[in-house]
């Protein structure tokens, strides 16, 4: 189901990001400040919509500028009938409700570990458990990550519904942005 109230048309150009995690190709967009001002956050979001007339459904990611960016996959682009350079036309809105997100196996095995911890997060709404594992994926280290799924359990444990200190768009902290653009 879709949100119909968040509705967004724009056209924007694909981007090949500077940096990739991974060999295969991706490119991304930044939504439009009025297009991002539109959904109901500015942390993650998912989006129904078109590309090109093309159906697809994904996550947006916050750019730190409280705005959105959008990763597209190479079979996304193809399907589109688009390459990486081209001026794509969008059509987006939120859905109504956000799916369950997936749990890092590395969470999923700690909350396994702690009773406490797994009542409270089963508990906790949909938005407050994204907004945990964005929390935990969005550190840059190895290290940080693991301190972080720790912590996690541990304020769970303790009752804690929502990370703290955590700014999911990452405006204030500049912890987020979206990638960089090839030349």
């Amino acid at each position: 189901m879709i949100n119909t109230d968040t509705e967004s048309q724009f056209s924007a150009t694909l981007r090949r990001p500077l940096e990739s995690e991974s060999d295969a190709p991706w490119a991304f967009v930044i939504l439009p400040k009025n297009a991002s001002k539109k959904l109901p956050r500015r942390g993650r979001t998912t989006v129904e919509g078109t590309i090109n007339d093309y159906a697809f459904r994904a996550t947006l990611e916050p750019d730190g500028q409280l705005s959105h960016w959008l990763k597209i996959s190479d079979p996304l682009i193809k399907a589109a009938g688009a390459q990486i350079g081209d001026t794509v036309a969008f059509n987006i809105m939120s859905v109504e409700q956000e799916p369950e997100p997936d749990v890092p196996s590395e969470l999923d095995a700690a909350l396994m570990g702690s009773p406490q911890a797994r009542a409270v997060w089963d508990d906790t709404t949909t938005i407050a458990r994204l907004d945990w594992i964005h929390w935990i994926s969005s550190a840059k280290q190895a290290k940080t990550r693991t301190k972080r799924v720790s912590d996690a359990c541990d304020m769970l444990a303790s009752g804690k519904q929502r990370v703290c200190c955590f700014d999911p768009s990452g405006y204030y902290s500049k912890a987020l942005s979206a990638p960089k653009a090839a030349a």
